[in-house]
């Protein structure tokens, strides 16, 4: 019995499709597949993205105790008061809450976005900072009769302008109260406070902040706010029953060199978080830059 040949219809794409598949097998050309990253890189972008969001709600908290300072006492313009805006001591907060923000934030669009820009900019950016920290620790070594001196300076600066910024006034009533002291070298420090001397017509003529006082609450719970009016009048032997007479600067020299390893500890793991925030960063543009490259 015969067999019968069917013949198939021609087409021209056919062949087409044949020298495409010859030409590429006589190309020698071999194209891979794109790289995927380990599970440690994927581990370190996680942690790099919690890291820089982590402080970037350090520093936006650090921004709104800076505003709310800032709107509290009505120093932005329109305000009630007239403090100064560029002499708050809360604009620092703003300020530093502002840098914070910014580069913690480029660190988490950089690592979310995969932004090399960002990421250099992050890296940079903790590189000044490091820059700095080291700096003003070797300056606080070089120069530290000049900083003694300069602290000294402005607690004196502090206690003339006791009464004009709620800032500074919190400030010294705390230290005076922590450190059991009482004004710069002595409690006879505040005869140069204008409320507080002596010549002065007010009620807090010859007196001192209830911060001074050895016991300020009256009856143990209540705040007496005149414990220490009319102590500069008083002799060495009553003001010492009534008030803390010791200066707080010897007492603050002395708290800082007990406190000196403590310090030294937490400028040291600064440094270390934000070597480890940069090496993170390097990995993730590392990562970055390689995938880049192969396309």
């Amino acid at each position: 019995q015969a067999s019968r040949l069917v013949e198939l219809p021609y087409s021209s794409f056919d062949d087409d499709d044949d020298d495409d598949d010859t030409a590429k097998q006589d190309s020698g050309v071999w194209y891979p597949d794109p790289p995927k990253l380990s599970p440690f890189s994927r581990c370190v972008h996680y942690l790099a993205f919690l890291w820089n969001l982590l402080f970037l709600l350090l520093g936006l908290l650090i921004l709104a105790v800076g505003v709310w300072g800032l709107l509290t006492k009505s120093s932005l313009p329109g305000g009630d008061r007239g403090v100064p805006l560029g002499s708050d001591p809360m604009l620092l907060f703003v300020l530093a809450g502002l840098v914070a923000s910014a580069v913690s934030l480029a660190g988490c669009l950089g690592t979310l976005r995969a932004s090399p820009c960002l990421l250099r900019f992050f890296l940079g950016a903790l590189l000044v900072f490091g820059g700095l920290e080291l700096l003003g620790g070797l300056l606080l070594l070089l120069l530290r009769r000049r900083l003694r001196d300069a602290l000294r300076d402005l607690l004196l600066l502090c206690l003339l302008r006791y009464q004009e910024d709620p800032d500074l006034q919190f400030l010294v009533d705390e230290v005076q109260r922590s450190l059991q002291c009482c004004g710069l070298e002595s409690y006879r420090d505040w005869e140069s406070n204008l409320y507080f001397n002596c010549s002065s017509p007010g009620v807090q003529a010859c007196g001192v902040p209830a911060s001074c006082c050895r016991q300020p609450l009256q009856g143990g719970s209540v705040p007496n706010a005149q414990c220490g009016f009319g102590a500069l009048a008083l002799g060495p032997a009553a003001a010492a029953a009534l008030l803390h007479t010791g200066g707080c600067g010897a007492a603050m020299a002395a708290g800082l060199r007990g406190q000196a390893g403590a310090i030294a500890a937490g400028a040291v793991t600064l440094l270390l978080l934000e070597a480890v925030g940069a090496l993170m960063a390097l990995r993730v543009l590392g990562d970055i830059t390689a995938g880049r490259v192969w396309q």
